[in-house]
This record gives structure tokens, C-alpha cells and sequence, in this order.
């Protein structure tokens, strides 16, 4: 029989970068939604990875299934807030959007060689956190009747991903610190729209998100101003010259700038933005 842990054996051993890089790159092929949330909060929790899963794995960037069907933003349907229908698609679009958070932080953690430990760590935990946010949504999503997948969707987030691939400086400056800090300016009108149409429940996984928004953010100022510093570069002029060789969206208003603070930017930053 096998001996159980007693309180003196010592914690397991925590994988190594190397591991973690390749557990990472496995995971984001995987097509399945669910099988990838399941495995990446797995991985963080330091559990085995399902042995299946990982031989269904093929070596697409990012993996996916054959639905939501991808279309440009515009070819995006209207729908009212006042109909369940409408707030179904708002939901969804809000999943599909944690799916590729999810792929967003797995890639950051694989693609990128030679960085500290910690980055790859960081990178790990934001990829679960997303993974919850996308298990809450999902689940929601089907309390009113629909399944992630029902709806079409955009890949807007993922097309930045591969202008940056070759550089783990424009990585950071353009999609923690671009496109997902534009969810901390989005979460309060949203929220107010769900409230406003009675779905609470919905409010309060927003509430939930941007929490952990701040904090996803955050660790992409860090790595990104770290970055600057190693290279001897200003990270504010950086940035800029990075957003224009890039093509980076430029950043409207209306701003959540408590939220932009607390994630890390400074009051130049913020200024500027105004």
C-alpha cells in the first residue's frame, strides 16, 4: 500500500521554469475550453496534468474547437440588453474573452525564454485566475439557456499576440498594459448595464473580474518597467514608440483611473491619458 504524506515529509518540488514553460505550451494548444481551464488551474495547484488531455494536444497556436465561429469585430450582431438573448451575447462575448486571457498568459509564460523565475510564475497564476473567470462566465452562460460557443466572436486579442511575439518588451507594453487595461475602463459601465437589466449574478462576476484585473495588470507594469530597466530604456517614451511601430489601438475614454492607478501606472501615465 501506498505510504500517504505525513505532516513532516517535505512539500513536493515546485517544476522548473523549463517545466513550467512546457506544461504552459502544452495547455494552450489544447482545443477544449474546458479541458484548458481545468488544466491550467491544475497546473498552479501543482496537480497533474490529465495524461488525455495532453495527447489531444496538436500543436496549433492557440488551440481551438470549432466554435465560437471567428468574424471580424464589426460583423459582431447588436443585440438589446433587454432581452436574455442580448445579455447571452454580452456574457459570451465576456467568456470568450477570459478564453483568451487564458491564452494570452500561457503564451507570455512559454514563449519567452531567460527571464526570472518569478515572471513564468506570475504568468502561471494570472493564467488560472483567468481560467476562474472563465469557469464563472461559462457557467452563468448557461443559466440562461446557452453554452460558450453559441455566439460568434472576434480573435482581436490574439492578433496582438503574434505582432509580439518576437519581443517580450512590446509583449508586455501592449497587452497586459493596452488591451487588458482597457477592461479595468469597461468593467463599470458593464456592470451598471447587467445590474440594470436584473442580472445580479453577472454584476457580481464582473466585480470579481476586475478585482483580478488589477492585479493582471499590475504584474505587466512590473515586468515591463523591470524590462526598461534592464535595457536602459524610458519606459513612458518606450511605450509610445513601441504602441506606434506596433499598430496598438489608441485608448479612448471614458478611463478608470483609480483602477489604472491601483494596477501601477504613475501619475505621468495617467496624465497623459487625460
Amino acid at each position: 500500500m501506498k505510504r500517504k504524506n505525513s505532516l513532516s515529509d517535505p512539500p513536493p518540488a515546485k517544476p522548473t521554469c523549463s517545466c513550467l514553460r512546457s506544461d504552459a505550451l502544452d495547455i494552450l494548444c489544447l482545443a477544449s475550453a474546458q479541458d484548458k481551464s481545468a488544466a491550467v488551474r491544475a497546473l498552479d495547484l501543482g496537480r497533474p496534468i490529465s495524461a488525455n488531455a495532453m495527447i489531444l494536444a496538436k500543436r496549433q497556436l492557440p488551440g481551438r474547437a470549432a466554435t465560437p465561429q471567428l468574424v471580424e469585430p464589426r460583423e459582431l450582431p447588436h443585440r438589446p440588453m433587454n432581452t436574455v438573448s442580448g445579455r447571452a451575447a454580452l456574457i459570451h462575448a465576456l467568456t470568450h474573452i477570459e478564453l483568451n486571457a487564458i491564452n494570452l498568459s500561457l503564451d507570455a509564460c512559454w514563449r519567452f525564454a531567460g527571464m526570472p523565475e518569478q515572471y513564468y510564475r506570475d504568468w502561471l497564476k494570472v493564467a488560472a485566475e483567468e481560467a476562474y473567470h472563465f469557469t464563472l462566465l461559462s457557467d452563468h452562460l448557461k443559466t440562461l439557456g446557452y453554452a460558450y460557443g453559441d455566439f460568434p466572436a472576434h480573435n482581436g486579442l490574439w492578433d496582438m499576440v503574434e505582432k509580439t511575439k518576437g519581443d517580450v518588451l512590446a509583449r508586455m507594453a501592449l497587452v497586459p498594459r493596452t488591451l487588458e487595461a482597457r477592461g479595468l475602463d469597461a468593467s463599470p459601465p458593464m456592470r451598471a448595464k447587467l445590474a440594470q437589466a436584473g442580472d445580479h449574478a453577472a454584476a457580481e462576476i464582473v466585480d470579481i473580474i476586475l478585482r483580478d484585473e488589477i492585479g493582471h495588470v499590475a504584474i505587466g507594469n512590473h515586468w515591463y518597467r523591470w524590462l526598461c530597466e534592464q535595457r536602459g530604456l524610458d519606459h513612458r517614451s518606450t511605450y509610445a514608440t513601441l504602441a506606434l511601430e506596433h499598430g496598438a489601438p489608441r485608448l479612448h475614454g471614458p478611463f478608470n483611473f483609480d483602477a489604472r492607478r491601483a494596477a501601477g501606472f504613475d501619475e505621468d501615465e495617467l496624465l497623459a491619458l487625460r
